[in-house]
């Protein structure tokens, strides 16, 4: 391999130099596995390129240049199959913050921001920071015989009211790593189409299908009927490592949609960060072989964690098909029974911190980060072993 996924790099200054929140969070016997976070160094061409911009010295106000937006536009075609033009592409700081903003810029207060559970805890927050009801609906865990989380199709419509505005998407799905079927998404676009509803799809973890030979299929390029009711998030952040960098971007094909959202979002956010954008472009252009590398990586060490959790009695987890995250079934552990927090027991005696289920609408679950190195993982697992094997 041409880059380097196996050597750990600290990540811990007691100065404070080189923050990190995922690794300072917790005491220095602690390993953390929890936010969506990895300890890899970024690509070397966006290393380089962040070098070059800051070597010129003048950090002033930026602007998103035609570069970027071609860079966007190829790896969308090239990666997706979607031919997007450059005047969609509205950039801003970040995916959390273009939820918020699209509640704000496309619903009124008193409507309803749908989503379903579990999901990543910013999404559970959206409605009640911008006034808007929050409407939630079950996705159906693994069944027997069936290994996967599933869309819950009635479950979603019965939540649907005629306050119902906006559905908050996540696809590939955080935190079950699920990448949904065609069938699935069809059955959704129907319910979109009758309610009128109004779609925001992040779409962050679209780079890291763990499936060989499996592409990411942007909602809106398969439902292209629903443009005019759609956003796509994107962003460099999770697949390249560069999530401090804070650059992200919003696809809306629509003219009329992307100017409301456009329009509600000025003095709601800075300007672009312009070493964002340089670490965006030099990913997009330069990134692909160090992707295909680390996904060799994040392979491996999903089937070390499908093969350990095979160990721990009452122990579920459907192994992810995209993303870096594993979703962890504690409810049926005879360790875990009558422990109000699995997350916690885990953190206090085997010094692993996860991510509590709780936070995701799920109690008895844990997110599990398994982007890390390989001897890194299995310090975790070890440690893990001694309470739930």
């Amino acid at each position: 391999m041409r880059y380097d996924f196996a050597t750990p790099i600290e990540r811990r200054h007691p100065e404070n130099e080189w923050s990190s929140f995922k690794w300072q969070r917790y005491d220095d016997d602690v390993l953390p596995l929890w936010i969506a976070d990895m300890d890899f160094a970024s690509p070397p061409a966006v290393i380089e390129a962040l070098q070059a911009r800051v070597a010129h010295g003048v950090f002033g106000y930026g602007q998103v240049n035609a570069s970027l937006r071609e860079a966007l536009c190829a790896w969308s075609e090239t990666h997706y199959g979607w031919p997007i033009q450059p005047e969609w592409q509205l950039w801003l700081p970040g995916v959390v913050p273009a939820l918020h903003l699209a509640s704000l810029a496309l619903t009124e207060p008193g409507d309803g921001v749908l989503t379903v559970t579990p999901i990543y805890p910013p999404f559970l927050q959206v409605a009640e920071r911008t006034g808007r009801l929050a409407q939630r609906a079950e996705l159906r865990p693994p069944q027997q015989g069936d290994e996967y989380w599933r869309l819950d199709l009635e479950a979603l419509e019965a939540a649907i009211t005629p306050r119902t505005r906006l559905l908050l998407w996540c696809h590939p799905h955080n935190p079950t790593g699920r990448v949904w079927s065609h069938d699935e998404l069809a059955g959704l676009a129907e319910l979109v189409r009758r309610h009128e509803l109004i779609v925001v799809s992040d779409e962050l973890h679209a780079d890291l299908m763990l499936n060989e030979g499996e592409s990411h299929r942007p909602w809106a390029a398969l439902f292209p009927e629903l443009a005019a009711r759609t956003i796509t998030l994107w962003a460099p952040s999770k697949t390249f490592n560069v999530a401090g960098l804070t650059a992200a971007c919003a696809v809306i094909s629509d003219p009329n949609l992307r100017q409301r959202f456009a329009a509600a979002v000025k003095g709601l956010q800075p300007d672009g960060n312009v070493l964002g954008l340089v670490s965006a472009e030099a990913a997009y252009r330069h990134g692909e072989d160090w992707r295909q590398e680390l996904l060799v990586t994040l392979r491996a060490n999903r089937a070390s964690l499908v093969d350990r959790v095979a160990r721990w009695p009452g122990v579920g987890m459907a192994a992810p098909e995209s993303t870096y995250l594993a979703w962890l079934d504690l409810r049926e552990s005879p360790v875990m029974q009558g422990i109000r927090s699995p997350q916690q027991q885990l953190l206090e005696h085997a010094g692993v911190a996860l991510s509590d289920g709780a936070d995701f609408g799920w109690p008895g679950f844990v997110r599990l980060n398994f982007g890390t190195t390989p001897s890194q993982l299995e310090a975790a697992l070890k440690r893990m072993d001694s309470v739930l094997a």
